[in-house]
C-alpha cells in the first residue's frame, strides 16, 4: 500500500463511554467525513489523553520513553499508521525516518504520534469496515428545526405534575 492509498486522521481525542465504562480513541477523517472510534484500554487512553494534552510526567512513561529512546538513536517517528482489522483488534506501524517499520497496538501507534506530533494515517480498508458516517448540519437547518419545534410546542408540553410551588419560586 503507498502513502497515497492512506487517508489522514485527526485525533479527536478519548471518552469514557457508558454502559460498558470503555475507553475509546476518536479519529476523524476530514475528507471523507467519518468517525473510527477504537476501543483502548484506561491506560492507554490516559496515555493518549495525557499527550495531547502535552502533559509531561516527573518520571518518563513507557511512550515518552520509546521517544526519548527513537531521539537519542537519531531516529524519528514519520507517522503512525492504522493499518488493519483482524479478529476486531485494529492492528498499527510506527514508520520510522530510517525507512524502517515498526508494528504497534493502535493506542501505543496513536499514543507515539500525539507526543511526536507526527500524523495518523489509517488503511481505507479499515475506514471502510468500521468508519462511521458523520452528519453534517448547517446551522440554519438546525435553527428551522428549532422553529418549526416552537410553532408546534405550547406550555402545556412542559406540564410535569408537580406543584410548582409559591409564584416566583422556580428553579434557581
Amino acid at each position: 500500500m503507498s502513502d497515497d492509498d492512506l487517508v489522514e486522521l485527526e485525533v479527536l481525542g478519548v471518552r469514557r463511554q457508558a454502559p460498558l465504562d470503555q475507553v475509546v480513541v476518536l479519529l476523524l477523517d476530514l475528507e471523507g467525513r467519518r468517525l473510527l472510534p477504537i476501543v483502548v484500554g484506561l491506560t492507554e487512553g490516559t496515555a493518549i489523553a495525557a499527550g495531547q494534552a502535552g502533559v509531561v510526567p516527573p518520571r518518563p512513561m513507557t511512550h515518552d520513553l520509546l521517544v526519548s529512546t527513537l531521539a537519542a538513536t537519531g531516529v524519528e517517528v514519520v507517522r503512525s499508521e492504522v493499518v488493519a482489522l483482524v479478529d476486531g483488534v485494529f492492528h498499527a506501524a510506527l514508520v520510522l525516518d530510517n525507512g524502517e517499520r515498526v508494528d504497534a497496538r493502535a493506542s501505543d501507534a496513536i499514543a507515539v504520534a500525539v507526543r511526536t506530533g507526527s500524523p495518523v494515517l489509517c488503511a481505507p480498508q479499515v475506514l471502510a469496515e468500521s468508519g462511521l458516517a458523520v452528519e453534517e448540519r448547517a446551522e440554519e437547518d438546525e435553527v428551522e428545526e428549532f422553529r418549526a419545534f416552537l410553532d408546534q410546542v405550547s406550555a402545556d408540553d412542559f406540564v410535569t405534575g408537580e406543584d410548582p410551588g409559591p409564584p416566583g419560586a422556580g428553579p434557581s
